[in-house]
């Protein structure tokens, strides 16, 4: 069993920390461009769902590099470098790369998923309206239809979980002091994400299926890669 801990942000590897800066100098605009700035990024690259008016294709990309407040942004951050700087450096910078954004347009496409058929029936709702009001809400950025979905949460969810594969046995530290393995921390966060997900909670603005969509889809990816190679657990 190993214990890991954090290393300092001078081991950053390279794509790690091109997503970090990609990811800050995004928010920055964000937040520092005015409302209509934000507001035209968040129609054009936050992932919307398919009967939105705002949805586009490359928003299963684009989504992963906006987020929703500093606290969004420096948590995932957080993890990223935790959890994907020990990948980067297992595997090296290509496939990590190829592995974060599978898990970040996989997470995207399992939310859409999940949301498919609620969305599907508020358009219905929508297109039964009089002209004048369907016009109104089809394009009302406040409606559940038209909400974009934003952040790196769901390729980091990959991250973490092929992370518990790869080094189930490895002790990480909550809260810098309280020591689990890995692989218990990975399940009882899955689980949590799933409660959370079958509770749907009204005011809850947290994707938790887009989060398991990236964490199965992470899991599924390294199980693959690692399929001639399974007794070398951490």
């Amino acid at each position: 069993m190993t214990e890991f801990r954090p290393g300092g942000f001078q081991t950053i590897p390279t794509v790690i920390k091109n997503l970090i800066i990609l990811n800050v100098l995004v928010f920055i605009a964000q937040n520092t461009l005015g409302p209509d700035v934000d507001r035209t990024m968040s129609n054009w690259f936050a992932l919307h769902d398919v009967h939105s008016v705002y949805f586009k294709p490359h928003q299963l990309i684009t989504y992963l590099f906006l987020h929703g407040s500093i606290e969004h942004i420096f948590f995932n951050m957080f993890a990223l470098w935790m959890f994907g700087a020990i990948l980067e450096n297992y595997w090296g910078m290509k496939r990590f790369l190829i592995f974060y954004m599978i898990c970040g347009i996989g997470a995207g496409i399992c939310q859409l998923a999940v949301s498919f058929p609620g969305m599907a029936h508020d358009l219905d709702i929508i297109n039964q309206m009089p002209p004048d009001m369907h016009e109104q809400y089809l394009y009302d950025m406040h409606i559940a239809l038209n909400a974009g979905t934003v952040g790196a949460s769901g390729a980091i969810f990959g991250c973490l979980a092929a992370f518990g594969y790869l080094f189930p046995n490895s002790l990480i530290y909550l809260y810098f002091f309280v020591p689990i393995k890995v692989k218990w921390f990975v399940i009882g966060y899955a689980a949590l994400e799933l409660w959370s997900g079958l509770r749907s909670s009204p005011g809850d603005n947290v994707a938790h299926w887009a989060h398991l969509g990236g964490g199965l889809v992470g899991l599924l990816m390294v199980m693959y890669w690692n399929r001639n190679n399974r007794r070398n657990f951490y």
